[in-house]
């Protein structure tokens, strides 16, 4: 299978958008894991004067998780799909959340500008054509000292782990999305994606390739042990790098 690219992927998930809400909530844990990546940012006093930004905001899954870590924050969540977006700004929200259509390679373009003071990347990264591009992108939009925490699929590297994941595509993730009105090509592209991806190491490497520093990774409890982990990083603070 052709993993899905750019405009066939954004594409995808405008198909996908009206039912996506539905599709992951009965995903257990789905909500409570993206929060637990979200408070793993340990952002000060509620978020109270940060800036954060959502990048890969989807239908607002991802923004609702990082309202609920830092409720004072301003948060900036930008999704390259129209159809995701539109979910997610029709839901009510606080008037510290901004929503912006943009991919995560042109924010500049779409007025999203930093210095950020932390970044979410939930689900995003192994869906960019130019993975690296935008890491480097995103540490320069942090402040010296600014955090990351990229939520993602990145399996450990053991078979057993490659193994669940496919059984889960397979018996439950593929045959819902078929029945939705996408069908079943962005979660066959979801299964594909992960497989095909970097491992937990792998990514925490790619981070400190992107030039962050105190990079580590967390795995997060229940059946997605080994599976979906919490990458955090740090934008350095010494001299020699754009902010």
């Amino acid at each position: 299978m052709t993993l899905l690219q750019d405009g066939a992927l954004t594409a995808a998930f405008d198909g996908a958008s009206a039912a996506y809400d539905r599709l992951v909530g009965a995903n257990p844990g789905y909500h409570r894991q993206l929060r637990r990546s979200a408070r793993r940012l340990a952002l000060p006093d509620g978020g109270e004067g940060l800036r954060v930004l959502d990048l890969g905001c989807g239908t607002g899954a991802s923004t609702a998780a990082l309202l609920a870590a830092a409720p004072r924050a301003e948060i900036t969540a930008v999704d390259a799909s129209a159809g995701m977006l539109e979910r997610a700004a029709a839901k009510t929200w606080p008037e510290n959340v901004t929503f912006a259509h943009t991919p995560a390679e042109d924010l500049e373009r779409a007025g999203v500008r930093g210095p950020f003071d932390a970044v979410f990347a939930a689900y995003l990264v192994r869906n960019l054509t130019d993975p690296d591009g935008v890491l480097t992108g995103v540490r320069r939009l942090l402040r010296p000292g600014g955090r990351l925490a990229v939520h993602e699929y990145a399996l450990s590297g053991a078979r057993r782990h490659r193994l669940v994941w496919t059984a889960v595509c397979r018996s439950v993730i593929i045959p819902a999305g078929s029945l939705g009105p996408g069908g079943p090509g962005l979660y066959r592209h979801l299964w594909r994606s992960v497989l095909e991806f970097d491992t937990a190491p792998e990514l925490a490497q790619r981070l400190t390739a992107a030039g962050f520093d105190l990079v580590r990774t967390v795995p997060v409890p229940g059946w997605e042990y080994g599976i979906l982990h919490t990458l955090l990083a740090r934008a350095p603070r010494r001299a020699g790098y754009e902010t």
